[in-house]
């Protein structure tokens, strides 16, 4: 896949939205979706961005450089997992051998339904089956870590639904388990692959609303979900707006600076005496970007007029913005009412179905023709890193620098991870470190760019001179 070609200098590469070479996957949606692009990008910046595709669904694959199919299993047959599969069975050169769920019936029920060869109760099963290249996380957040770094054990490339772990230690500690054993590693950030929130990249990647002043962004649930599901989920920053804040990081284009975060409760008094900000359905967030650009989010987990997921971006020369999505286009015209006939998606899966696919296919995509990750460990863990710089700042009520979150983590090796954020006591040789990238080994995409990479030993002493 041709690389898209830089307009100017620049003292970090940027991306740039274009369309794949042809190849049709007929997945009877309903909209037309974004194809990826896939230049690299440094910390803090956004890994990919894409476009419309006049053409359906797309992926590139080079049938002569096809000398295998890859072969992956899925663990996990909830909501997301079903999705993901189905995706996974209609991308040429990819075929699903295994998939698994504690609830066995639930496996058994996807294999027969996708006519999957094999099913098991154990996600062991998937990650050491030496028939598989590749693994679908879509378990339970608290599974993630410790089911990346055992299919970084057994060599396999790894898809694993956000977050990457629920601590920001072992967020680290997961990444660079993959980073060192080789293997590809991506995040499912889904709003990425959204088309309205492409086009608002691609507008401005493009210039056509001049230079950014301001981002606005506003996510609100059609109703809260079970208090059981708030308690212990890591409040409503790391689970709800940190869709939002890693998507400011991809409109803005450039590393963010600080935050102010504030939160309330206004809906579900059942979760008042929960702990930090679990207390919260309701919350905002201002993040500070170089050369005064800004970005607005609010987020609240009720809407009393379905799934409200907008975008806006103000720039010297113009402005975009997206609406919500509808279940269709009918209007209706009465006397005492004119619009839609019908309300925005009030179902998450509803209206992210397409983004959902579209970042399997581009998995599949790089797994196939050898190609970078569109979404990579990295932005996933500094999506993690903004919400808990948004959680400290709430909390403390003041700006918190997203430095500050970075220099909490301590690694004795790449893979043996702590925060010293509470201690009196810096262990022996801590160095704090202000750039996410340095507490990450190069990835699997970066090794290969042609230099020779130097070993592990060499790159553990200087990781931790």
């Amino acid at each position: 896949i041709p690389q898209p070609k830089l307009e100017a200098p620049t003292d970090r590469p940027i991306d740039h939205c274009f369309h794949l070479p042809i190849h049709i996957i007929m997945l009877n949606l309903q909209w037309i979706v974004c194809a990826m692009a896939l230049a690299q990008a440094a910390a803090f910046a956004p890994m990919q961005a894409a476009s419309k595709s006049p053409a359906g669904l797309q992926m590139t694959v080079k049938e002569a450089d096809i000398k295998d199919v890859i072969k992956v299993g899925v663990i996990g047959m909830g909501r997301i997992g079903l999705v993901h599969l189905e995706a996974i069975t209609k991308a040429p050169g990819v075929v699903p051998i295994i998939v698994s769920n504690p609830t066995i019936s639930k496996a058994e029920a996807a294999a027969k339904q996708y006519n999957i060869p094999r099913f098991t109760a154990d996600s062991m099963d998937v990650i050491t089956d030496p028939e598989v290249d590749a693994v679908w996380i879509c378990s339970p957040s608290s599974f993630h870590a410790e089911q990346i770094k055992a299919c970084a054990a057994n060599g396999k490339h790894v898809f694993c639904e956000k977050p990457l772990a629920t601590d920001l230690s072992e967020t680290v500690e997961a990444i660079n388990a993959c980073n060192e054993a080789g293997v590809k590693l991506m995040t499912g950030l889904q709003r990425r692959f959204d088309f309205n929130f492409c086009r608002v990249r691609q507008a401005i990647v493009d210039k056509e609303v001049g230079t950014p002043i301001q981002i606005k962004l506003c996510s609100r649930d059609p109703s809260p979900p079970p208090a059981s599901y708030v308690k212990g989920g890591g409040g409503i920053f790391a689970d709800m707006a940190v869709h939002d804040l890693d998507m400011s990081r991809f409109l803005a284009g450039s590393d963010p600076i600080d935050i102010l975060a504030v939160g309330s409760l206004h809906f579900d008094k059942t979760i008042a005496d929960y702990d930090g900000s679990e207390k919260y359905d309701t919350a905002s967030c201002l993040v500070r970007y170089p050369d005064g650009l800004t970005a607005m989010i609010d987020v609240s987990r009720q809407s009393s007029f379905g799934y409200d997921q907008r975008a806006e971006v103000l720039g010297t020369e113009g402005m975009i913005q997206t609406d919500n999505v509808y279940p269709n286009t009918a209007k209706l015209f009465k006397p005492h009412y004119t619009g839609n006939a019908d309300m925005p998606f009030d179902f998450f899966l509803s209206r992210y179905n397409e983004a959902y696919v579209t970042e399997t296919i581009a998995f599949c995509d790089s797994l196939v023709n050898d190609t970078p990750v569109p979404c990579t460990g990295e932005d996933g863990l500094i999506a993690l890193i903004m919400a808990l710089a948004a959680d400290k700042s709430a909390a403390e009520n003041r700006w918190v620098s997203f430095q500050e979150i970075v220099k909490s983590v301590y690694c004795r090796t790449p893979t043996e991870c702590e925060l010293v954020a509470n201690s009196d006591i810096f262990p022996d040789g801590f160095k704090p470190r202000a750039d996410p990238s340095d507490l990450l080994l190069p990835d699997f995409d970066s090794q290969k760019k042609g230099a020779k990479m130097p070993s592990l030993k060499e790159m553990v002493g200087a990781w931790l001179k």
